[in-house]
């Protein structure tokens, strides 16, 4: 077998982690597991930025436009049963309100609103524990900035 065949890749994510007045963007949504919440968020698509990428998910999730303003951090994460790795790049911005008629994708219930306590005590709720983690990162200052991320385009042949 050649050596691409062998290779393991993650599933590359994104992620909007948004606070407004001491509140939380999330959504809540159906999953295998039932209704979970989790920040906006979704996979990185062919060709896509990974700054495109969290825009799109954000306004496809929450039907906000989302501006990226800091790069929160990267997490790896092993689903325990799926046997999936996912790989989220998790950014940090603000959001505008909800765009008028925009319809939200299937398998999202809605959009809210949740304080850190709030998001703390219905822990059992998460899709992962990324939710948690990236918001104690947020409330720690964890930042980097854009200018980290580099995305190169396909170049036409």
């Amino acid at each position: 077998m050649s050596y691409r065949e062998h290779q393991w890749k993650p599933n590359v994510t994104v992620a909007a982690v948004v606070e407004r007045d001491g509140r939380f963007l999330l959504v809540e949504e159906d999953t295998r597991s039932g209704i979970r919440y989790n920040q906006p968020a979704g996979h990185l698509e062919d060709g896509e930025s990974l700054i495109d990428a969290v825009i799109r998910e954000t306004r496809e999730e929450s039907a906000c436009d989302f501006t990226p303003e800091a790069l929160l951090g990267v997490y790896q994460y092993a689903h325990p049963q799926d046997e999936v790795t996912y790989l989220r790049f998790a950014f940090t911005g603000t959001v505008s309100e909800p765009l008028p008629g925009r319809q939200l994708d299937t398998g999202i219930r809605r959009a809210l609103w949740m304080s850190a306590a709030e998001i703390h005590a219905c822990a059992d709720r998460h899709r992962s524990p990324l939710l948690q983690r990236c918001v104690d990162d947020y409330l720690a200052g964890t930042r980097y900035p854009l200018q980290a991320i580099h995305h190169f385009h396909r170049l036409a042949s």
